[in-house]
């Protein structure tokens, strides 16, 4: 193309110096009928006051080259005479830019100044135009005006001289195609690539795919499908439409199809060969609704791996030509894709695996208690795929007293989770036998000794700190091996405190140490809370600034429920860490709290009856209203958010204590961990989170491998005196 006033811009083409032709009649010079503005112009140019003369002189070649070119919708450009004086179409003209229409019959050198020296520009136009050897250049990148804006669009020009009736150059004639989506698709083929690399799981590679493919291939319709049984599942994404995976907070809403449907995307994945259609209805006989009525091209590529069978469909609602440089890119997606799912997949497993192995050997429940109130939490450490050896525990003795215990095995394999899980049940072993702290410790140090020596392994490392509360009188006596002492939360009468107890020092399990134990009162509104070394230990941090932040983190906690203040300490220090996190709290409450819960059925009138029984149960418990749409308008959504992406049952428990409603709402799908994100960065159903966070005074997520929980808190407001 000849320039665009830089350097590397692309150049329109100049005109070779007119030979002496046969004048043309008057009908044969005159410009074809088109609706293009340069036909206009050129029909209307004073041709005569250029080296080209007048029109009726025109070698009948360049003529014919004049008008085919005219009608062209590719950018066109002819160069004529010595002074390569420009004839261009309107497309052309698109990528001149300003320079249009004071470059048309104009010599190229005046339009592009010095940059028509540049070698890819005037230097090109001049050696074909000397040499008579056509010549296809590289791409090129060209600064072309778009709207109010100007866009570095990607060309490839291809020149060859146009020959008059003699043979001699009359001019050279550039061809440009605009490969720029083409440039920018290979590009995004790289970011394609690094972004599936990172993908853990399917519905991170769903997630990608989907993205990818709106903006990069501009579709309006784009569906991912994998495999599951006799069925396969599948993601949706629709132009202009608000959908949940919109929201990277949310795992993408998959929806199912049966292996015998007659649909595009199930005969891709089943058959292994790809279909494109470029008009029709593809999708007319399975449409749900009028967006896949509306689909008109669709192109379907087959996932295939060894172990993974699926298809990833795009469709657009015009026709739309296939052309082989696009279904060679899909290829190549298709390959990426299937390699990253069957990754995906595989991590799943391996996963799955581990974490069911690690929370297997954790309490399912916790004690429920009148006066006190228990939770606890785990978080896998950077390695997703590894089980660690953290614990917790809490059980109801036979005299009704509780004993609660949190430790770590070092190390993070099946060798630490079996120790974890040998550890544990002989520690309930020995309390129900005796639960004086020191004789528990003292039990379970012979038998990691014993462990050890068994595996001829003197590196087992194991430490616990234990403790037995009374009820009675919320007395707590504790004894630590080696481990980080426990928070103590101070409700007091004004601003709450936070401390670490002061526990005698002990030695790891396995040493032959000797335990001390202290007695921790806890009175009515405090709390205590156990937590495993990976919330306070951060690489090149010491280990007191880690204690100093929990500590700080507890003590500004809105309120002392054990569920806030275990989600409050796994993110009380910063900066990443690759243990696992383990959490026990416990609370003395105030006054005894009234409970409920319900079991929410996975069907579309499930959220309208939360909303029913909660009205009624928060009435009932004299609530005030305030707090009672509120927590309704929540719960609801997370009941909602709950029964759309877990596809199972959900259960909605509330909690009502004198100081606040606590509000949970659990799954048992496999849906993923929700993060903490700005209330302005939310979206579509995401809206329901960001609900919470403006709504509620706390809330959080506890994920397991059974499915995950949501909760919020919202304190009830003191009643007005007088």
């Amino acid at each position: 193309m000849v320039g665009m006033g830089s350097p590397s811009a692309m150049t329109a083409l100049p005109a070779p110096e007119p030979s002496p032709g046969t004048a043309l009649p008057a009908s044969d010079v005159d410009m074809p009928a088109r609706a293009g503005k340069c036909a206009d112009l050129v029909a209307g140019f004073a041709w005569d006051t250029t080296p080209l003369g007048a029109r009726d002189s025109w070698d009948p070649a360049v003529q014919a080259t004049v008008e085919m070119l005219l009608t062209s919708p590719v950018p066109m450009a002819l160069a004529c005479g010595d002074d390569f004086v420009m004839i261009y179409n309107d497309a052309y003209a698109d990528v001149l830019g300003a320079k249009h229409p004071a470059a048309l019959g104009t010599p190229a050198a005046g339009v592009f100044g010095e940059a028509w020296q540049n070698p890819g520009l005037g230097g090109v136009v001049t050696d074909v135009h000397r040499t008579g050897q056509s010549f296809l250049e590289a791409e090129t990148q060209i600064a072309v005006p778009r709207g109010n804006h100007v866009e570095q669009a990607s060309f490839t020009r291809g020149h060859s001289v146009v020959r008059d009736q003699r043979g001699a150059v009359a001019g050279v004639l550039t061809v440009a195609a605009e490969t720029t989506h083409v440039t920018r698709r290979l590009q995004s083929l790289g970011e394609l690539t690094a972004k599936l690399a990172s993908a853990l799981t399917i519905d991170d590679v769903a997630r990608v795919v989907l993205t990818y493919a709106m903006a990069s291939f501009d579709v309006d319709h784009c569906v991912f499908a994998v495999d599951d049984g006799d069925e396969f599942r599948f993601v949706r994404r629709i132009r202009g439409e608000m959908m949940d995976e919109a929201d990277e907070r949310l795992p993408p809403l998959w929806k199912r199809i049966g292996a015998d449907v007659d649909a595009p995307m199930v005969t891709a994945a089943q058959s292994g060969r790809p279909s494109f259609t470029s008009d029709g209805a593809p999708l007319a006989t399975i449409a749900t609704d009028r967006h896949e009525r509306r689909v008109r091209a669709l192109a379907a590529m087959p996932l295939t791996t060894e172990s993974l069978t699926g298809a990833l469909t795009m469709g657009y609602r015009a026709t739309h030509s296939w052309l082989p440089a696009e279904r060679a890119l899909l290829y190549a997606i298709a390959e990426l894709v299937a390699q990253a799912a069957e990754r995906a997949r595989r991590f799943e497993a391996q996963h799955g695996t581990a974490q069911l192995l690690q929370r297997s050997m954790l309490p399912e429940h916790l004690p429920e208690l009148d006066r006190f109130r228990i939770a606890a939490r785990y978080d896998v450490g950077v390695d997703g795929n590894a089980a660690g050896g953290d614990f917790y525990d809490a059980f109801e003795l036979a005299d009704g007293r509780l004993a609660m215990v949190l430790g770590d095995v070092a190390g993070h394999d099946v060798r630490a989770a079996a120790v974890m899980g040998q550890v544990r049940a002989a520690l309930r072993a020995l309390a129900l036998t005796d639960a004086a702290p020191p004789t528990v410790l003292a039990g379970l140090d012979r038998l990691v000794g014993s462990l050890g020596a068994e595996s001829r392994n003197e590196e087992i490392f194991v430490t616990v700190v234990y403790g037995v509360l009374d009820p009675a009188n919320g007395t707590i006596t504790l004894a630590s091996a080696g481990h980080p002492p426990p928070v103590l939360r101070r409700a007091g009468r004004g601003e709450a405190t936070a401390a670490l107890v002061t526990v005698p020092p002990g030695a790891p399990l396995g040493l032959g140490g000797r335990w001390q134990s202290a007695t921790v009162q806890l009175e009515p509104g405090d709390t205590i809370l156990m937590y495993s070394d990976g919330v306070v230990e951060r690489r090149e941090r010491p280990l007191s600034a880690g204690l100093d932040d929990l500590v700080a983190a507890t003590a500004a906690a809105a309120s002392g429920d054990p569920r806030n203040l275990c989600a409050l300490a796994t993110a009380a220090v910063s900066g990443p860490t690759d243990d696992d996190v383990a959490v026990l709290a416990v609370e003395r409450a105030v006054a005894l709290s009234r409970s409920a819960t319900m079991l929410v059925p996975a069907e579309p009138t499930g959220p309208s009856r939360v909303r029913q029984w909660m009205s009624t149960r928060l009435r009932d418990w004299s609530v005030p209203e305030p707090v009672i749409g509120a927590a309704i308008l929540c719960t609801s959504e997370l009941t909602t958010n709950a029964l759309l992406h877990a596809g199972t049952p959900a259960q909605v428990h509330i909690d009502l204590s004198a100081e606040r409603l606590l509000v949970s709402v659990a799954d048992t799908g496999t849906r993923g961990a929700v993060t903490r994100a700005r209330t302005d960065a939310l979206s579509s159903r995401g809206r329901g989170l960001g609900l919470i966070e403006e709504l509620s005074d706390t809330w959080g997520t506890d994920p397991t491998v059974r499915g995950s929980t949501v909760w919020f808190e919202m304190l009830i407001p003191a009643p007005k005196k007088g």
